[in-house]
């Protein structure tokens, strides 16, 4: 079985590494989610065989409790930079005399400035056993469960074990795509939270957070661009450390080139100037570098920058347009933006006609008017955004923006919550709220109804098919016959999808409700601490009050919601019309698929949290986390009077302590395990 196990994940990690790395998928989503379901399966029926490299034990489900610092092998230092080519030509004069090299013909590498984090790698005996942040060059954070949710980093590296150094410590560039960074901002402004400014502050922010589901849910990437130690290997450039790193299966960046004297930089620095707009992720400049390691250590380095490489910014784009038109768009949680419409202009690579202004106060605050003269740029190279306004070509017949009072599509009021700086529609039968509820439920994460788009989703509201997405499972050949470009073979393929989409698991119905702040990791905590739609909706699991009356404080403590969610379930599931709805589905044959979960009203673990510190020998944490909540219990991440028991395995942490300085109840592995089997037996 050991033999077998390490075959599955050796297969995992091969189509991992092919599509996160190289990005070539030689199988489906769903294939690939059907390995790792059975990598699943197997290690839960030999939970001693289970690895801490292995795929399944990438994400650490659950809050850390701080950063200890760590020291790196080889100091981080940050780079000079240089904003033009007269700079740079100083800098490689610089090089050439230090080196005594009369010749323009030293070797540079020159490669794509990634506008992301910085973060150091340290594999022994090619596992990864720990992620840093730069820190001050020297130490840094510990983020190893956060950069173990990148997914082109590998958890173990490929090639020959007589090749693989014992120690090996690498530097990368963690960052979020552009269209990633996209989605983000759009889910934030839907929700109402201030959107990110560019890709680096979303990327900072999610590897210094505590929250690792936070953090899987941006969706990192990485190039790894250094090897900074690596025992026992001698490689004589940088180029060639590249290719080794490239071959140990990290993700090295392609638009890397060799270049023979500074004019072939400059040839590389005016391509990618004009080239980058084409990627999918934000690189500010070109990092220029020697390329034999033995000249790098002549060349030394400063107490701040090495004197072997140098960035060159690439200049900062700006445009300015008019102000044509001021509208307002509804989405799916009601949210009211403002949108400008300018005359069209070029801005990095891209023809811009609209951005968004994101609130009513920000059109205010800028003062933003139609026919105003606006500076424009794009946050992160995809979000074009107003800079500010150019008031000094104003002619006085530019017409200030009026906040309206009833929503556009529908005509309701417009409330603008306490405390929010959003403005929102709270009419549910809105049809752009609608709408855009529809595509949300019918979603990947919700009911994943293939061939539910836009444009179809428009038809069905607009023609009265579909009132609510209960609506869906009630549509009919001969309704769907009657709509444009719809044929019949089309009709019969989408209710075949309605039809399949019909059984579906608790925690995806929940964040396909639309719930305002419940997304998927939020919708998977209610799932499995209520059980059935039943409880949810009664509460009886979190409150003798139940749901509908005092069951914010309940909800609140429950791991993976906070207050601001909990009052946003509580607000959900008061409006009756919600609910409604959800017997719609029911009565439509939508089966519920439910977490496994034992009735557990006598169990010692009924109604009680724990937290689980160390290593179990019998099980791993996922299993133990499973077995307390079919049995009533709670799994909390930290240590706080509320907390009712600590299970401690093998070298717990600083958890113990603090159970046994607030007086917490400490069970051992052994007295955990026969409370399970005589509860079960």
């Amino acid at each position: 079985m050991k033999r077998e196990l390490e075959r599955l994940r050796d297969l995992i990690r091969y189509h991992e590494h092919k599509y996160y790395v190289e990005s070539e998928p030689e199988i489906s989503d769903r294939e690939f989610d059907r390995l790792m379901e059975q990598l699943k399966a197997r290690e839960a029926q030999h939970p001693e065989l289970v690895t801490p490299d292995s795929p399944t034990q990438r994400i650490f489900d659950g809050t850390l409790e701080g950063f200890k610092q760590v020291s790196h092998k080889v100091a981080m230092l940050s780079l000079d930079n240089s904003y033009n080519f007269t700079e740079l030509a100083a800098f490689d004069e610089r090089v050439r005399r230090s080196l005594g090299i009369d010749t323009d013909d030293i070797e540079y590498v020159a490669e794509l400035k990634i506008d992301g984090v910085g973060i150091a790698l340290l594999y022994e005996n090619g596992v990864l056993v720990r992620g840093a942040t730069r820190g001050n060059g020297t130490v840094g954070d510990d983020i190893t469960p956060n950069v173990r949710t990148i997914m082109s980093i590998p958890l173990k590296l490929q090639g020959d074990d007589g090749l693989m150094p014992p120690s090996l410590e690498v530097r990368g560039e963690a960052f979020i795509g552009l269209k990633e960074f996209e989605r983000i901002n759009r889910e934030r402004e839907e929700a109402g939270q201030p959107v990110f400014a560019n890709p680096r502050n979303s990327t900072a922010g999610a590897l210094r957070t505590l929250d690792v589901m936070e953090v899987a849910r941006r969706r990192l990437d990485v190039f790894i661009y250094t090897l900074s130690h690596a025992e026992g290997l001698a490689v004589e450039t940088h180029s060639e450390s590249l290719k080794l790193m490239g071959r140990f299966g990290l993700k090295v960046n392609l638009t890397t080139r060799v270049c023979r004297g500074l004019s072939q930089v400059k040839n590389y620095c005016d391509e990618w100037q004009e080239k980058r707009h084409s990627l999918d992720y934000a690189t500010d400049g070109v990092v220029v570098k020697v390329n034999r390691l033995d000249y790098q250590q002549r060349l030394g380095q400063t107490s701040k920058h090495p004197r072997w490489a140098i960035a060159y910014k690439f200049p900062a784009e700006q445009a300015t347009t008019k102000v044509l038109s001021i509208d307002v768009q509804v989405g799916r949680t009601g949210a009211v933006t403002p949108v400008a419409t300018f005359e069209p202009v070029q801005l990095s690579g891209t023809t811009v006609k609209r951005a968004s202004l994101h609130n009513f106060d920000e059109v205010r605050r800028k003062d933003v008017r139609v026919g105003d003269t606006v500076l424009l740029e794009k946050a992160g190279e995809i979000i074009p955004q107003v800079v500010n306004v150019i008031k000094s070509e104003r002619t006085g017949e530019e017409m200030p923006f009026e906040a309206p009072t009833e929503c556009p599509v529908c005509g309701s009021s417009l409330v603008k919550p306490e405390g929010e700086v959003v403005t929102r529609c709270v009419n549910s039968a809105c049809p752009a709220v609608l709408k855009e509820s529809i595509a949300h439920f019918a979603s990947r994460a919700g009911f994943e109804i293939d061939g539910m788009g836009p444009a179809l989703i428009d038809m069905l509201v607009d023609r009265g098919l579909a009132k609510n997405y209960a609506d869906l499972f009630k549509l009919k050949k001969e309704n769907l016959v009657e709509l444009p470009r719809m044929a019949e073979k089309s009709a019969d393929n989408l209710l075949a999808a309605i039809e399949k989409s019909k059984k579906v698991r608790f925690d995806r119905l929940i964040y396909a409700l639309g719930i305002r702040h419940v997304g998927a990791f939020a919708a998977r905590a209610l799932a499995q601490r209520f059980g059935t739609m039943d409880e949810l909706l009664s509460g009886k699991s979190a409150s003798a009050t139940g749901l509908l009356t005092s069951e914010q404080t309940a909800l609140s403590e429950i791991d993976g919601i906070g207050e601001i969610v909990a009052a946003s379930i509580v607000q959900y599931f008061s409006v009756p019309g919600n609910v409604d709805v959800i017997e719609e589905l029911f009565d439509a044959g939508v089966e519920i698929i439910y977490p496994e979960k034992k009735a557990a009203s006598a169990s010692p673990f009924s109604g009680k949290r724990f937290v689980l510190t160390g290593t179990l020998n019998s099980m791993n944490r996922e299993e133990a986390k499973e077995r307390i909540e079919s049995l009533g219990g709670q799994i909390t991440s930290s240590v706080t009077e509320k907390t009712d028991c600590v299970i401690v395995g093998d070298k717990p942490g600083s958890k113990l302590d603090k159970a046994r300085k607030l007086g917490v109840d400490v069970l051992s592995e052994d007295a955990f395990l026969e409370i399970i089997k005589a509860d079960i037996g």
